[in-house]
């Protein structure tokens, strides 16, 4: 698989078989992700593998909170601006849409779309998950170095046969997920990404792009 076709097969799968991820992929993978740039070479990445007992706990717990009606997390980052303007705000509605248009769900039915929502913490079964910690004292650079890095991971999963949902939802549920994995008191749970082999059964619609006329700006001599 080429770079070209990595880039344009990778999307958010939510819906994964049970089988399993080879460790030795896995290492495979997070090896050569390393060398994903970051600013000064800082590598501020902290990612956590985590399969078999220790995910199926985080499922179970953030699960039993879901099942109680626990309120969320306090956020440690805001996610997304309070108020999106304009193309932003338009294109996370047509996202809405079409992602819960293809499980039939309409706009007005909340708590059909809270349902499939829930399937974030259940990792939509994927076998293997990666929870990505940055430490809090680290600025929007660095963030954006961590970005790159799950960016060159999700690729090379591609390479292997396998896909990928990066997640910022378990952030919502960070207290559930450091209960099991008792991370260090400075690092902050940015987000979670399930990662197996693709359920072909589940609709796995692929979100649009926007033009690149429409982000893009050619300068030319």
């Amino acid at each position: 698989m080429d770079v070209y076709e990595a880039v344009t097969s990778r999307r958010a799968v939510r819906g994964f078989t049970d089988r399993y991820v080879p460790r030795e992929v896995l290492e495979r993978v997070l090896s050569a992700a390393a060398w994903a740039p970051s600013g000064s070479n800082l590598q501020p990445w902290h990612p956590y593998v985590v399969t078999g007992g220790p995910l199926a706990e985080i499922k179970k717990r953030a699960g039993e909170r879901l099942a109680a009606g626990d309120a969320w997390d306090e956020p440690e980052y805001e996610q997304y601006p309070p108020v999106l303007k304009s193309p932003y705000r338009e294109r996370r509605s047509a996202f809405g849409e079409q992602r819960y248009g293809a499980l039939g769900i309409p706009r007005e039915d909340v708590e059909a779309r809270q349902r499939a929502a829930s399937a974030n913490w259940d990792c939509f079964g994927a076998p293997a998950a990666l929870f990505c910690y940055i430490d809090r004292d680290l600025g929007p650079a660095q963030w954006s170095d961590t970005g790159m890095y799950l960016q060159t991971v999700m690729l090379l999963l591609r390479a292997e046969g396998l896909h990928s949902c990066p997640q910022m939802a378990w952030a919502k549920f960070h207290r559930s997920v450091a209960e099991v994995l008792s991370p260090p008191a400075e690092l902050m749970l940015f987000c979670g990404m399930s990662i197996g082999f693709e359920d072909v059964t589940v609709d796995n619609a692929r979100t649009g792009r926007a033009p690149i006329g429409e982000t893009v700006t050619f300068v030319e001599g």
